[in-house]
């Protein structure tokens, strides 16, 4: 009869070993679990924004390729949906109606001289960089989950290990199966830790990459944009 209540009274699944936790565990657990919840709402979100934001260059820049004249550009950013490009493109045609303007009222020549063009390069690249970084907000989260998840694994692990031993200290019994569920319960810390940490990190990974790679695309559209300038004799 008391081997029956002892087998009852062990845990036999994760699920028993999380109801039996300590409440300094099942605290740890909890954040870790909001964690990743919230680093899923994250991956989720930037993998549709991501998409649409390819899928909308993709369109503009197949349209940009077919255009021959400064115009016919302007026109296209008009009549398109608000994009980095579109956003990118407008930028420099500000800058060149703007510095075109005050070279005129100076009496100077209608192209822009060579500190003009680098400092209409300069505010592409500010612009890029400011796309890019509306692009990849709650990217870094990702990185955060995935540093700090382990390390709040390792803590729930190591205090719930104490705890367990000092069970056991004040409890008498040194056998194995005194032991084993406090341990046991000590690593589900850990273990769910590394399966919040985990996919965070391939996240972050994944959408750093992506980002990267837009952030090339989008300066190199701001290259093609004053190499086309300077074909019409803009600059």
């Amino acid at each position: 009869m008391f081997l029956q209540i002892a087998a009852t009274a062990i845990p036999s699944n994760t699920l028993d070993l999380i109801r039996a936790a300590t409440p300094f565990s099942k605290a740890v657990l909890a954040i870790l679990a909001l964690l990743s919840l919230a680093s899923w709402a994250v991956m989720l979100s930037k993998w549709m924004t991501f998409r649409r934001t390819e899928r909308a260059a993709k369109a503009f820049m197949a349209e940009f390729h077919k255009a021959t004249r400064l115009d016919a550009v302007a026109s296209l950013a008009k009549r398109s949906n608000p994009s980095a490009h579109t956003r990118v493109l407008q930028r420099a045609l500000q800058f060149l109606t703007e510095t075109r303007v005050v070279t005129a009222d100076h009496g100077g020549p209608a192209t822009l001289s060579a500190s003009q063009v680098q400092a209409l390069r300069l505010v592409l690249d500010a612009e890029t960089n400011a796309e890019r970084d509306a692009l990849g907000t709650y990217i870094p989260f990702l990185a955060m989950v995935g540093s700090i998840s382990p390390l709040l694994g390792l803590m729930g692990t190591v205090i719930g290990v104490i705890t367990a031993f000092l069970g056991v200290a004040r409890g008498g019994s040194g056998n194995l199966a005194a032991v084993a569920p406090g341990v046991a319960e000590a690593l589900i810390a850990t273990a769910i830790a590394l399966a919040v940490a985990i996919p965070a990190y391939f996240g972050y990974n994944i959408f750093a990459a992506r980002l990267n790679r837009f952030d090339g695309e989008l300066e190199g559209f701001g290259s093609e944009v004053i190499a086309l300038m300077a074909r019409e004799g803009r600059i």
